[in-house]
């Protein structure tokens, strides 16, 4: 049976759907079996599936969308065909989120650098904690050795367990997405800073 890993945030723009697109595209080319969820109505990762599909022919990895009742029953379907199953959720924190959260083996909160994103994981955590889940912040778009990013890094730590790898700002996450592909698939710092955040996610999944 697969793995689960959800990724919650209340605050959208906060990179919900380019960790989940990455992370998917790492692990495929692990020669992992990887299955997407979208509970997000809003449907940027079914948009960026389609996207794959019509440049690969051949994404590499399922797709399924549920709302929050269907949750339960489209991973417990999933997680037969998949070593991981990623759900993307919708940014917002109410009763629809609980049957990501309970699914899920591992919960990923991405903060972008901005205080503003990590004030938003207060529900999210408070959630994750009643569901008895584990959780980790993973920092997005972070723009190295800038002030704000080390206070945001040292205040995460204080709200909950912090991935020692984090994603930077860099313009190819957003090209990648728009063309179906993933940071991996172009190369360079983006595919090494994936990488390294890939084997922190499959450790905290052993």
């Amino acid at each position: 049976m697969g793995k689960v890993v959800t990724v919650a945030q209340q605050k959208g723009g906060s990179g919900k759907t380019t960790l989940a697109v990455n992370l998917a595209v790492e692990f495929r080319r692990r020669g992992m079996k990887v299955a997407l969820l979208d509970t997000d109505p809003q449907g940027s990762l079914g948009r960026w599936f389609m996207a794959r599909r019509d440049r690969l022919g051949d994404p590499g990895m399922e797709f399924s969308t549920a709302s929050a009742w269907g949750v339960s029953y489209e991973c417990e379907k999933l997680k037969k065909q998949a070593d991981v199953v990623i759900v993307d959720t919708p940014p917002k924190v109410d009763a629809d989120l609980r049957p990501a959260l309970r699914e899920a083996d591992l919960v990923l909160v991405p903060v972008a650098a901005s205080m503003v994103d990590l004030w938003a994981t207060d529900g999210v955590f408070d959630l994750i904690g009643r569901e008895g889940r584990r959780a980790v912040i993973v920092l997005n778009r972070v723009k190295a050795g800038t002030r704000l990013g080390l206070e945001v890094a040292e205040a995460a730590g204080k709200v909950g367990g912090v991935a020692g790898a984090a994603l930077g700002q860099r313009v190819i996450y957003a090209e990648t997405l728009g063309q179906g592909l993933g940071a991996s698939e172009a190369r360079g710092t983006a595919a090494a800073e994936v990488a390294r955040l890939a084997d922190e996610v499959l450790g905290l999944l052993d």
